[in-house]
């Protein structure tokens, strides 16, 4: 495609490129518009003539085996079995709450949460599984099934846990009254201040981020909301000169300052997380939530950033999963740069949306 391109350029006038553009684009926009009358014609067209989603399709399908495999506990995060607690906490803290819930897939929570206890899924998992599914058991009326698993989980052992402590005195991992925590110390305006203020950086200076707080900002960054706290990315950080410098070539629109990088964070979604394909697109949603809290959190710690669009273009994603190691399943949500910003670079004021043009209110309109 490119040796066309080249080519026409050396045998046509500019007119006459112009006019091949003009009637480029008319050709694609009477093509859109087929297709967007006709789902059978684009079956046909994303079949045979476009291979745009096969990525996609194929970290998908490889993403769905990897979450069967994945329920033994063979990962340091169990994903079957981090929904399912969820679902259980969702339905202990119901008001009111049922005296029996969760006959659908209780059985398989403990199976799962069973074939953990032996595999590598993390010490504060186990633990967070462990109460939750004891205080199921302990506030569940009797029932067939979930009498079955009652017996089945209180033959089990306890998990090894650094907070075994913790339980002996009372404490567990439970749902719990949102007025026993702590108030929050933010005021609105302090936020608003940081908010305005926070800008995409560019300009670094020439010294190093200390691991310690990029991983205070993970740390932080992690207590984002995610779908069923399945939490399905990890961060992939790179700090040492030589590596920033072969990530910063991955991602477009770097050009002219990426050389300056202290550091480069990859976040990475993980299709592992869930069984079916109508969840495929969660990875960005929960990536961004991540994302963001990363963000400011770096901004709390004195440190600068800068978000880097990733777009799906088959050379860079084929570049990037085999500089990265990606897994099969594994799809890039967005880099981030990070670094303290440098007293003499400027950044752009970036005019954000006006609240009207940001905000409707619903309600009056609504159909019916």
């Amino acid at each position: 495609m490119n040796t066309l391109k080249e080519l026409a350029k050396k045998l046509l006038s500019r007119d006459q490129l112009e006019k091949l553009k003009d009637w480029r684009s008319r050709f694609n926009l009477f093509g859109l518009r087929l297709l967007a009358g006709s789902k059978m014609l684009r079956r046909f067209h994303f079949a045979f003539f476009s291979s745009a989603f096969d990525r996609e399709a194929n970290a998908v399908v490889m993403g769905k085996l990897l979450h069967e495999q994945n329920q033994a506990g063979v990962e340091t995060t169990n994903f079957f079995l981090r929904r399912a607690i969820h679902r259980l906490e969702k339905g202990l803290i119901m008001q009111p709450r049922r005296g029996v819930f969760a006959l659908d897939y209780i059985e398989k929570a403990v199976d799962s949460y069973a074939r953990s206890l032996s595999g590598c899924v993390a010490p504060d998992e186990m633990s967070w599984a462990h109460d939750v599914l004891e205080s199921f058991f302990e506030t569940t009326a009797s029932h067939p099934i979930i009498d079955a698993q009652r017996k089945k989980f209180d033959a089990l052992e306890k998990p090894a846990s650094r907070l075994e402590s913790l339980r002996r005195q009372g404490v567990g991992r439970v749902p719990f009254t949102a007025g026993t925590t702590p108030s929050v110390s933010v005021d609105a305006d302090a936020f608003a201040g940081m908010c305005r203020e926070r800008r995409s950086v560019r300009w670094y200076q020439n010294r190093p981020v200390p691991r310690d707080i990029i991983d205070r900002a993970v740390e932080l960054a992690v207590q984002a909301p995610s779908a069923c706290n399945r939490q399905p990315y990890r961060f992939l950080i790179f700090d040492d000169p030589v590596s920033v410098a072969k990530v910063s070539e991955l991602p477009m629109g770097v050009a002219g300052f990426s050389d300056n990088f202290p550091a480069m964070i990859a976040i990475v979604g993980r299709l592992r997380a869930y069984p079916h394909s109508r969840d495929r697109h969660v990875i960005y949603i929960d990536g961004g939530l991540a994302a963001m809290s990363f963000i400011f959190a770096l901004e709390t710690l004195g440190v600068s950033s800068c978000s880097i669009n990733w777009p799906d273009i088959p050379e860079r994603e084929l570049a990037a999963s085999k500089l990265l190691k990606l897994e099969p399943d594994e799809r890039i949500v967005m880099f981030i740069s990070i670094g303290y910003a440098a007293s003499e670079g400027l950044v752009p004021y970036s005019q954000k949306l006006a609240l009207e043009d940001a905000r409707a209110y619903g309600g009056a309109e609504l159909a019916g």
